[in-house]
């Protein structure tokens, strides 16, 4: 598979591994994602391409389980939040403030 959709991705990662997801829970999912996250910060530090892609990858999925076991469509939120531009400004690139989250 060479592209992946949020949709399919979110799809794909609820076949392989819902079971297990829900079984563990929010809470023990939540922590493998901080270990994840921890994983890609020593990447983008230290680590080659490939390990950083990987990292992203793995901080995805996880992120990716956590919506499945809550119940929330990826791809329904990011157009919720993003689909019309920066939930800040309303603009399609972004003009917030830097001193400011948009």
């Amino acid at each position: 598979m060479s592209e992946l959709s949020v949709s399919d991705f979110q799809r794909l990662i609820r076949k392989m591994y819902v079971e297990k997801d829900i079984e563990r829970g929010v809470a023990g999912t939540f922590m493998w994602l901080m270990e994840e996250i921890g994983e890609l910060s020593t990447a983008l530090r230290s680590g080659t391409q490939k390990e950083r892609e990987e990292e992203f990858a793995d901080v995805l999925a996880w992120l990716t389980t956590i919506a499945n076991v809550v119940g929330v469509d990826l791809n329904k939120a990011l157009a919720d939040k993003y689909g019309s531009g920066c939930p800040g400004c309303g603009k399609l690139v972004c003009e917030c403030p830097n001193s400011e989250k948009p």
